[in-house]
């Protein structure tokens, strides 16, 4: 299919859209079609701009035959072709695939790697960046569970991030994390490298991820701090397993037993949803790899230098010297970068098959 023949065929669809709401009488059907319609005239916005400068242009050439008006008409060709390439861009964008987790709120997951409590400390660090993040951002961070650690680490730290279309801004946000600085219990003063592990969830609602009780094995026990002593004297903590797919999710940081089994449920159902949106993606043969990199939560994305005070994203080869600002939740350049460089990936993986592959 054609360029042209999509945008006809967009154009078509509106008008039917228009036709049929006109005709409609059932309020379910209204509904249905006004957002169907709604969520079109973005892009038929983008169309009529785009097809405005084609006509410009087609009129200035055409007045180009006279003498009088042809100096007139060459600047106005100039200025109509200048922008007609910038328009184009903005309808292909239009015209690709939408990630439909991009309006939703995510599951934050925040874990060590490789590098002990050094690894710990750092897991901490962006556990609390993205929350000054979310903060600066006006999204809600809840957190649902932190397991910290003598010294002031995370073991884990689990969060729901909420507000608008979270999961398109931080689904780039993925993978390894590796850190390299002086620990402070180093010493000689010797650079240590460690990692830590971020993943993004999009959340899922309770009819998208059923869940069948006999699937699960729910324990109850009492909560531990990081330094074993009881939080609580009652069996409040619930760790629940899903035996289909083996999944281990444990919420200690509520005295309500009630309130745990409820956090639990939302990120199992969130490790769940994530599961089979990926299983869909690697039958498509897309998977991951539409976006920068792999996506995989075993590449390292992301290194933070704190000697030379820099940040470089491995998979846009983006290097920042304000480490410090960064871990304020200053992650807006990295982020549009990131954004940027998927939409040109997916454009060109259009513009050659035809098809664009979603995130």
């Amino acid at each position: 299919m054609t360029f042209e023949d999509k945008l006809v065929r967009i154009e078509e669809r509106a008008d039917e859209l228009r036709a049929r709401l006109a005709a409609a009488t059932d309020g379910a059907e209204i509904a249905a079609l006004s957002r169907e319609l709604a969520a079109l005239e973005p892009v038929l916005a983008r169309i009529g701009a785009w097809r405005a400068a084609r006509r410009a242009i087609a009129e200035a050439e055409a007045a180009r035959a006279d003498p009088d008006l042809a100096p007139l008409a060459e600047a106005e060709i100039a200025e109509w072709a200048a922008k007609l390439p910038a328009l184009e861009r903005a309808v292909r964008l239009a015209l690709l695939p939408r990630d439909a987790a991009d309006e939703r709120a995510v599951i934050l997951e925040v874990r060590p790697g490789a590098g002990g409590e050094e690894a710990a400390l750092f897991a901490a660090e962006l556990f609390a960046m993205y929350r000054r993040y979310a903060e600066s951002h006006g999204f809600r961070f809840e957190t649902l569970h932190l397991q910290p650690t003598e010294l002031g680490g995370l073991r884990e730290g689990i969060a729901e991030i909420s507000g608008g279309a979270v999961y398109a801004r931080l689904k780039y946000e993925s993978g390894v994390h590796r850190v390299q600085r002086v620990p402070v219990t180093e010493s000689q003063g010797r650079i240590h490298t460690s990692t830590v592990t971020v993943a993004i969830l999009p959340e899922a609602e309770e009819v998208e991820v059923s869940l069948n009780e006999a699937d699960l094995r729910i324990d109850v026990f009492r909560a531990s701090g990081a330094g074993g002593q009881h939080v609580n004297k009652t069996e409040s903590a619930v760790r629940i397993t899903h035996l289909p797919s083996g999944i281990v999710v444990s919420v200690q940081d509520e005295k309500s037993q009630h309130k745990n089994r409820a956090r639990a449920l939302k990120i199992l159902r969130a490790r769940l949803f994530e599961r089979e949106r990926e299983r869909q993606a690697a039958a498509r043969a897309a998977s991951r790899r539409a976006q920068i990199g792999s996506g995989d939560r075993s590449e390292r994305i992301r290194t933070y230098n704190f000697p030379q005070g820099r940040v470089t994203d491995h998979r846009i080869n983006l290097t920042l010297y304000k480490l410090d600002r960064v871990l304020a939740g200053e992650l807006d350049e990295l982020i549009e970068r990131l954004a940027a460089e998927d939409e040109a990936a997916r454009l060109a993986a259009d513009e050659t098959t035809g098809e664009a592959s979603p995130l």
